[in-house]
């Protein structure tokens, strides 16, 4: 899963990126509305953080932009200001959420995993696909009850796939996903494949019920 933090404190910045990726999320960054209007435009992330009074800007705005662009990442707003009015604001805008600063790290993973589980799992703790049950929290694969044992990168393209069957996922925006934004600028993608062929085999002997497809020229397709 891929989190974008758009938090002109650099010290915050870095602490909240440095806890996410100890649980295993993909975390990109932006430090000003510019370049946080910039990352939402280009990329898709599961959940964004963003602060309200950013350099140039105004979080609130980039919110607006998001729903303007229909974009259907969960959105949690990080803010120092702790007003009725702002909070208000932010959710009437669409966000999912409002934390206000200061707040525990903890409380901020739980609204993150809460905030994905409405978007993308209907409410649920876990996705089910065939004989396939997946926990994003607890990162276990199980086929048929019996725990599939896979890398983070296995894992996380399976992720992906089961939040999005039988539709056709662009290579790039699948490499974007699970590897970063920065993967767009790479000159081969063939270390996707590299590890799709490694997770099919892996589903094939322990049975999992899903055939994960190559689509000349587009990407690949779950079904």
């Amino acid at each position: 899963m891929k989190i974008l933090i758009i938090e002109d404190e650099q010290g915050l910045r870095e602490v909240i990126r440095e806890s996410l990726e100890k649980e295993k999320y993909i975390v990109e960054t932006a430090h000003d509305y510019i370049s946080g209007l910039e990352k939402i435009g280009t990329y898709d992330y599961d959940c964004i953080l963003i602060d309200i009074m950013l350099p140039y800007g105004s979080g609130l705005d980039l919110v607006r932009e998001l729903k303007a662009l229909r974009k259907k990442e969960a959105v949690i707003i990080i803010s120092a200001k702790d007003a009725v009015d702002d909070k208000v604001a932010g959710l009437d805008l669409g966000a999912d959420d409002y934390l206000a600063k200061p707040f525990h790290l903890a409380e901020l993973h739980a609204r993150i995993k809460s905030a994905i589980r409405r978007k993308s799992h209907d409410g649920d703790t876990a996705i089910v696909w065939n004989n396939m049950k997946l926990s994003p929290e607890q990162r276990t694969v199980f086929v048929d009850n019996t725990l599939l044992t896979l890398n983070r990168k296995e894992f996380d393209l399976l992720y992906y796939f089961m939040i999005n069957p039988n539709r056709l996922i662009n290579k790039t925006a699948l490499a974007e996903s699970v590897w970063g934004d920065h993967t767009d600028q790479a000159d081969s993608l063939d270390f996707v494949y590299s590890q799709i062929k490694n997770l099919r085999k892996k589903l094939k002997d322990a049975g999992g019920e899903a055939d994960i497809q190559a689509v000349y020229g587009m990407g690949y397709k779950m079904t």
